[in-house]
């Protein structure tokens, strides 16, 4: 069968996703959805993957699994070893509990009223309201992760998927000028310097975050 192909857009929330399979040191096949293009709702992309979204993991059984915590909750129950998730339930129910808040939260409720405003804001004088409500959202969303790293530098013990789940929205927040308190800032930091993220971000076109 066919190696494991990711379909992504660079800098989007597929960059979890690219670094958890670098973390796993998999072989597989990236393939650009260009979002801005409209690519997601070409037929040839939307017969693998009818909700338009992104990422979309094709398994090499033929598969199309959609969702971020879809996806990483997949990559770390096919490949234990990794230990992307604790393995016992107190942690695995943190890590999952966390990733969710992140993804349906953080980004779906907040920065999806930051980056697609349109989607939110019926008419012009609506905007700047919708645009303030993601911010809201956003900065209570990392208030509250702040204090669940208190004295960790991961969620849980070690990097899991909910790392790479909140290192996404990090991203975001430092390239779009917003500020992070400080152990959400120190997480970030940490995340980057893995040799994993360093490589996918030079990959997705951020070589000048290791300048």
């Amino acid at each position: 069968m066919a190696n494991l192909k990711l379909y992504m857009t660079p800098g989007s929330c597929s960059t979890g996703i690219h670094i958890l399979m670098e973390e796993l040191e998999l072989i597989f096949e990236a393939h650009i959805v260009n979002l801005p293009a409209g690519d997601q709702y070409k037929p040839d992309y939307m017969a693998i993957n009818p909700k338009s979204t992104i990422p979309t993991l094709v398994t090499k059984e033929g598969t199309a699994i959609t969702e971020f915590s879809a996806i990483a909750y997949w990559l770390a129950r096919t490949y234990p070893k990794a230990q992307l998730m604790p393995g016992d339930i107190e942690g695995d129910t943190l890590v999952l509990e966390t990733m969710n808040y992140v993804v349906n939260t953080l980004h779906m409720q907040g920065f999806t009223r930051i980056f697609t405003t349109d989607n939110y804001a019926f008419n012009e004088a609506d905007v700047d309201r919708v645009k303030a409500q993601g911010d809201i959202i956003v900065k209570k969303g990392f208030a509250l992760i702040n204090k669940q790293l208190e004295g960790k530098s991961f969620i849980s013990n070690k990097f899991s998927i909910a790392d790479a789940a909140l290192f996404y929205c990090e991203f975001w927040a430092v390239r779009i000028g917003i500020h992070l308190p400080d152990n959400c800032l120190a997480h970030y930091h940490t995340i980057l310097k893995r040799p994993a993220a360093i490589q996918v971000l030079k990959e997705e076109g951020y070589s000048s975050l290791f300048q």
